[in-house]
């Protein structure tokens, strides 16, 4: 089933509710305020617990760069000598090691 979005699953649960649902993805939230839940899989644990396996979706958002003094997300409002100015900005490289962490820019 879908609720609010998120597709849920239940298993070895019998009559759980909608209500009861959102309030299980409000108590992941308060943990993960950044990321949307996209699926949550709700299954029967020992006495009258319950197991909650779900997986994140990052937020989506848009990159904002500095260029020429301005934070920017695109160039499309610039006028001709902004993205001349841009165009022929020196760029760059970032150098990752093997984790993925920055080491050095070039």
């Amino acid at each position: 089933m879908v609720v609010n979005g998120t597709d849920v699953t239940v298993t070895g649960i019998e009559n759980i509710s909608e209500q009861e649902i959102l309030a299980y993805m409000d108590f992941i939230h308060r943990d993960n305020q950044r990321d949307e839940i996209e699926s949550l899989e709700i299954s029967a644990a020992e006495g009258d617990n319950v197991a909650l396996d779900y997986t994140l979706r990052p937020p989506k958002f848009q990159r904002i760069r500095r260029i020429t003094g301005y934070l920017v997300g695109t160039l499309d409002r610039f006028n001709d000598a902004k993205k001349a100015e841009e165009k022929d900005r020196v760029k760059h490289e970032v150098i990752l090691d093997e984790c993925g962490c920055d080491t050095k820019a070039v």
